[in-house]
């Protein structure tokens, strides 16, 4: 069954998010891990003292959804051999885009872009998917610049899906399923974002 809109925002409503598998022709497999990566929205995101300089700096062009599908085949390209995002993700995603339901954090010198991550919303959750840099800290600007602007907008539930030494340096941290679920019933619960 091919990936539409309506499985992917049931998908991330009861906890899951697809990724293709490369050795099996891009298969798609639902994921629920045990332990989910959550970015905190609090007092506990910790980006160091160097890069919030640096962000106050503005350095790069920080946009929102300027250029979506090529953020998303930057992230591809990371591991080109390896990746988790195929084509059918690609299409599907900037579907979603469409839709106004999935959305990139981008970093721009002129009329190059530098770095960004996209993920998806509902309500007031957010699942960050991927990120990608061509010049030091670029994604890390996003990041912080996502984390701003999900602050402004009111949203309760960052979900990194798994927690890797990138993020844990921002105070990212996991919980287990459980607590994952409750913290999403609670972020899709809310007034819409």
């Amino acid at each position: 069954m091919p990936l539409s809109p309506e499985i992917l925002v049931q998908a991330y409503a009861s906890g899951a998010f697809p990724m293709a598998d490369p050795e099996e022709g891009g298969a798609i497999y639902w994921h629920i891990p045990e332990r989910r990566g959550i970015i905190p929205l609090d007092d506990r995101f910790s980006p160091s003292k160097n890069l919030m300089r640096l962000y106050r700096k503005e350095p790069f062009d920080l946009r929102i959804n300027r250029d979506f599908e090529q953020v998303i085949r930057n992230c591809a390209e990371l591991r080109a051999d390896d990746t988790w995002i195929s084509e059918e993700i690609i299409q599907a995603y900037c579907e979603l885009n469409r839709l106004g339901l999935a959305h990139s954090f981008e970093a721009w010198d002129g009329d190059e872009l530098v770095g960004g991550l996209y993920g998806v919303s509902l309500r007031r959750a957010f699942f960050g998917e991927s990120m990608f840099h061509k010049r030091t800290d670029a994604s890390k600007l996003c990041l912080v610049f996502l984390v701003e602007f999900l602050r402004e907008q009111g949203f309760e539930l960052l979900d990194s899906q798994y927690l890797n030494s990138h993020i844990a340096q921002f105070g990212a941290y996991e919980v287990e399923h459980n607590e994952f679920m409750f913290l999403l019933e609670q972020a899709l619960s809310s007034v819409e974002a």
